[in-house]
């Protein structure tokens, strides 16, 4: 996560504990601030149930209805939440398809607070009425995620569903009068970038302090609609809007935690526009952003996945790649275990990475970015994230470094 709010504005946000190693961000007494983002303990998102009442377009895992699924029951749930308390991970965020449909998701919820454990809500919010907000207020829920594509039909055309903004907006609302933290969760295509402007529009008018710009990543049913990921072009200029608006709310003396998210890049980008603006400033935000890692410190690392099957993988879009099931041995061990060669290399990318990203002059900020898009796209984990719209000039590719990459084998050739 790039969180723009903390480093373009200045601005403390709630995640600085976990995300910069800082001291004095809402993080409790019980958390843990790590003295090393290499040492973090993994969030764990946790698809508890495949099933979902809405029908995305660009689901990472294909959820929905009447598919083949493994789920944990409640008692097994248990011991895996048992494990990730002893474990000391410093967050599990149940997601789904939508966990709401799960029958027993607020028992595991009152169950994992009372473990100790932090725990977070990613849905759609279509089902968040009045009595279940104000049960998750109760429970101590952390935060609610609720994903949202743009405003109204946009966001029907993407979830897939008729109305389903509208039942949104009433899930985010029953939230805020309850008085639970929640933000939104946006993933930008082609066909939602011309939403963005309105987007603040609408975070202003609902007073929604809270939301994270996620990248497509073509993995689940993602991949079928890898046309409508951003050219390098588009993603230079949402980015652009997304610190902008960020900017304009911070001197309307508001409160923000805007954060772009599965493209580490977009660090590297605020940092050279931080060069020319205000270089003192650029020179904090590169100590942050070396303290964090990007890619380094990321998948496999301080986030993991649980799916609906059990099965461990390095985050949520490797659902082709698992590392072992919770049904036959505990997460902890799972993640512990650095036999599997994927969890290896991505503890130690330094030594795998290959082509414009292992010559790149960012890489201790930005660290190879998103292993598991270099994967879909090139069906090489170590090979160059095709995301990365930095040119080679301003990555220090110099055509004596390309030449090397031709020699070596390692030239890829990027998508624009």
């Amino acid at each position: 996560m790039i969180n723009i709010s903390k480093l373009y504005c200045g601005q403390v946000t709630p995640g600085d504990w976990i995300r910069y190693g800082m001291k004095g961000s809402k993080q409790r007494e019980t958390d843990i601030v790590p003295a090393k983002a290499s040492e973090r303990r993994p969030i764990v998102v946790w698809n508890i149930t495949r099933a979902c009442n809405l029908q995305c377009v660009h689901c990472y895992n294909d959820s929905g209805t009447g598919k083949a699924v493994h789920e944990a029951t409640t008692e097994q749930a248990k011991v895996v939440l048992d494990d990730l308390s002893s474990f000391g991970v410093p967050s599990v965020l149940f997601s789904g398809g939508e966990p709401l449909m799960r029958q027993d998701l607020f028992e595991l919820i009152e169950y994992a607070v009372g473990r100790g454990l932090r725990t977070v809500i990613s849905t759609n919010g279509t089902l968040i009425t009045e009595d279940k907000a104000r049960t998750i207020k109760d429970l101590g829920v952390s935060y609610v995620g609720i994903s949202l594509d743009g405003i109204g039909p946009i966001n029907d055309k993407f979830r897939g569903v008729a109305g389903a903004f509208d039942w949104a907006v009433r899930g985010i609302r029953n939230c805020q009068q309850a008085g639970v933290r929640v933000g939104l969760r946006l993933t930008l295509t082609k066909q939602n970038t011309q939403d963005v402007e309105a987007l603040f529009d609408f975070f202003e008018a609902e007073g929604i302090e809270r939301a994270c710009f996620y990248h497509l990543v073509p993995s689940g049913r993602g991949g079928q609609i890898a046309t409508e990921d951003l050219t390098h072009a588009q993603s230079r200029q949402v980015i652009e809007t997304i610190l902008t608006k960020t900017r304009r709310l911070k001197e309307m003396g508001r409160l923000t935690d805007i954060l772009t998210v599965d493209n580490h890049v977009d660090g590297i980008y605020l940092y050279r526009k931080l060069l020319k603006e205000d270089p003192s400033k650029a020179e904090a935000v590169w100590k942050l952003l070396t303290w964090n890692g990007g890619g380094m410190n990321s998948s496999g690392v301080g986030i993991g996945c649980i799916d609906f099957h059990g099965n461990v993988h390095a985050n949520q879009f490797w659902g082709h790649y698992t590392i072992g099931n919770v049904h036959n041995r505990s997460f902890s061990e799972i993640w512990m275990d650095e036999s599997d060669p994927l969890l290896k290399g991505l503890r130690r990318r330094r030594d795998y990475v290959k082509g414009r990203c292992r010559l790149c002059k960012y890489f201790d900020a930005c660290g190879g970015s998103l292993r598991v898009r270099a994967d879909l796209h090139f069906g090489d984990p170590w090979a160059p994230d095709p995301a990365c719209y930095l040119t080679d000039e301003e990555i220090g590719l110099e055509d004596e470094k390309q030449n090397q990459l031709v020699e070596w084998g390692e030239w890829f050739e990027m998508p624009q």
